[in-house]
């Protein structure tokens, strides 16, 4: 389609790709270009543990949050709009977990389960545990929703936002979640081996899968139920 022939409705949806892409990319980079210091004032110690949550939920937070979220006031959009209700609930998050069973699988037959406990593979999760209950409330309360509802509501909005670009005339075949699949795998670290090839292909499947339940039922709990308790609890 030519430039010419773009639609209003289509111009928009450029639009709010663009501001989600290059808000995620500016993000990486000042992480890129700054990771030693921001590294090391995470470690620090003497730094009050809530201060340095803080710190690196903003930082996850510009990665999978701000971008959306910008578009959606821009446009006043509600959350809502985007799956997040009552109905196919229940089988949106069954539907999902089905798509992740495969790296589930992967992930105790590769000898990388090592007890499961929600937001474990979270930095600094394991110093706020030892934190006092009023700390411990308050930086649960931040990891639930930054590493929990934002990154997998995150991959709703976007694949979305692509699908309604990009459109697809097959049910099971969706632009919108195999470029965020495909993303997903480019910005964790990548091993080339037998087992790293696996996870890469039950990763795909577990992203898009969750992404194609959402499509299906309508609802996005189920995404935002595989990052709470799935992804970054195993």
């Amino acid at each position: 389609m030519s430039k010419a022939n773009i639609t209003p409705q289509q111009r928009k949806l450029d639009i709010d790709l663009w501001i989600i892409g290059l808000t995620t990319f500016a993000v990486f980079a000042l992480y890129s270009v700054f990771s030693d210091q921001f590294m090391s004032f995470v470690k620090n110690d003497n730094i009050p543990v809530l201060l340095r949550l803080t710190v690196i939920a903003a930082l996850q937070f510009g990665v999978a949050g701000l971008g959306i979220s910008a578009v959606c006031l821009i446009r006043r959009e509600s959350f809502f709009n985007f799956g997040l209700k009552k109905d196919n609930f229940f089988i949106s998050i069954l539907g999902t977990l089905g798509c992740f069973v495969p790296l589930i699988v992967y992930v105790f037959a590769s000898g990388q389960f090592d007890g499961y406990m929600p937001f474990s593979s979270i930095i600094l999760t394991d110093k706020l545990m030892e934190s006092g209950i009023f700390l411990k409330i308050v930086g649960m309360l931040i990891v639930i929703a930054v590493w929990g509802f934002f990154e997998g509501f995150n991959y709703v909005v976007v694949s979305e936002k692509i699908s309604q670009r990009y459109p697809s005339k097959h049910k099971l075949l969706d632009w919108g979640a195999v470029v965020c699949a495909v993303v997903c795998i480019l910005v964790h670290p990548i091993n080339i081996s037998f087992l790293g090839l696996m996870e890469i292909l039950v990763t795909l499947f577990a992203i898009y899968g969750m992404l194609i339940v959402k499509k299906v039922t309508g609802n996005a709990w189920g995404c935002i139920f595989a990052f709470l308790f799935v992804w970054n609890a195993i």
